[in-house]
């Protein structure tokens, strides 16, 4: 039996297997697991490879999963996914706040609560704060426990796609919203140790219930590139239409301010005005067409390529074409997953000095200490002026991923938790 025990100085459980050794898959009770996920899954971004990448491993322990989530989403092959009534005016994916999500969660709600009523779960598995208010309102009915995966404050999120404004009444009244929320669950899963100590700091959570269970990525997928790769990366740098003789910058991921898509670009205007040996290849979605034209306004369209939304399953082969990588992302409390991307790939990173960047990479990072353009356009130059260290920083990222970011550890943890909870 799994012991809960306080941890000293309010720390969160930064270790959840309390048995001795790994713990092996047939010491895990497999249960029903509801997961409700409040996002038009799958969109081969973000929290959806999170989502998605926890239900491999889940299932490939032997829980039975039923995902619900919003319409317009890609259905994945292997998995129940129930999709809450749509509209006939919103066709289009849907990212970070936003009004259009009011009436969804309402509908994701009716249909979690159908599902509920025609099979009750064992465990509800809720990602980000409107899931954990559907499945806390479940887990009220059907007396189930819920699992909150927490990736994120809800606050921040507003703030950063400009839902509210610093100060004022919306963004108190938001602010005691996302604390309530995060009172009520079982447990708490956290995408980082620093959002898990944000839970703790900011907002008075116990440490009892909070268990960071970190961003990982399939390294089995994501690996670096080999000799058998080359002619394939060759035609298909080709077909991109970059040309021979650049250095290949690479960012995967979503195209917004908050992700510092604006700030990569006005980087890569101040670092072409020292060289031209340099070409970034933008991979995600959405607001292409706008990045476009504004790489065509700073002058530097001849050096980037977009190549709009990239399917989840040919991310590892982009990467694979790659010199480095760069992750502009600001925010302190989310998580950054496209960093353990480029790890596992081997591709040495130039990111902004965060707490979450700095789990990641540890001092095998390339940082840049002030959240600017030439900040960040000078670090990726000294980067690509020691391409003699690139072999060397790649390798110890990848082996830095393989010890320290495996799904599969993952999965166990949050199957551990899961007990916990059912107890």
């Amino acid at each position: 039996m799994t012991d809960r025990r306080h941890l000293a100085n309010n720390q969160p459980n930064t270790q959840t297997l309390t048995r001795e050794g790994p713990l092996a898959p047939s010491a895990l009770t497999a249960r029903d697991v509801l997961m409700v996920a409040p996002t038009m899954f799958f969109a081969d971004y973000g929290c959806h490879v999170r989502i998605l990448e926890e239900s491999l491993s889940l299932r490939d322990l032997g829980h039975q999963l039923r995902i619900l989530a919003y319409p317009n989403g890609r259905d994945v092959a292997g998995f129940q996914v129930r999709r809450c009534p749509g509209v006939p005016f919103n066709y289009r994916v849907i990212v970070g706040s936003n009004r259009h999500k009011i009436y969804l969660d309402a509908m994701l709600g009716l249909t979690a609560l159908h599902e509920a009523l025609k099979q009750p779960p064992e465990v509800i598995h809720a990602h980000l704060h409107e899931g954990a208010l559907i499945g806390h309102a479940l887990s009220m009915f059907r007396a189930s426990p819920m699992l909150f995966d927490f990736q994120g404050s809800l606050t921040a999120e507003m703030l950063d796609h400009g839902f509210v404004r610093p100060g004022g009444m919306r963004l108190r009244f938001w602010r005691w919203v996302e604390k309530t929320i995060n009172q009520l669950p079982s447990a708490i899963i956290t995408s980082s140790t620093h959002a898990a100590d944000l839970l703790i700091r900011e907002f008075g959570m116990s440490s009892e219930r909070i268990f960071p269970i970190l961003d990982s990525v399939n390294t089995d997928t994501f690996r670096p590139r080999t000799p058998g790769d080359e002619a394939d990366l060759l035609a298909l740098r080709q077909s991109l239409g970059i040309p021979e003789g650049r250095h290949l910058v690479l960012y995967l991921g979503l195209l917004a301010e908050y992700q510092g898509t604006d700030l990569l670009l006005q980087a890569a205007q101040y670092l072409l005005q020292k060289r031209d040996d340099v070409h970034f290849l933008i991979m995600g979605f959405p607001r292409e067409a706008q990045y476009m034209q504004m790489a065509q306004g700073l002058g530097i369209a001849a050096h980037t390529t977009f190549t709009g939304r990239l399917p989840y399953d040919q991310a590892a082969r982009f990467l694979r074409l790659g010199d480095v990588a760069v992750a502009p992302k600001m925010s302190s409390t989310e998580g950054s997953g496209k960093i353990l991307n480029y790890m596992a790939v081997g591709l040495p990173t130039v990111a902004f000095d965060t707490p979450v960047s700095r789990e990641y990479l540890g001092h095998w990072g390339n940082y840049a200490t002030e959240q600017s353009p030439v900040a960040f356009a000078n670090k990726l130059n000294n980067l690509l002026d020691n391409g003699h260290e690139w072999a060397t920083v790649g390798n110890a990222l990848r082996n830095r991923v393989q010890k320290n970011f495996s799904w599969r550890g993952a999965g166990q943890q949050i199957s551990e938790i899961y007990d916990l909870i059912c107890e």
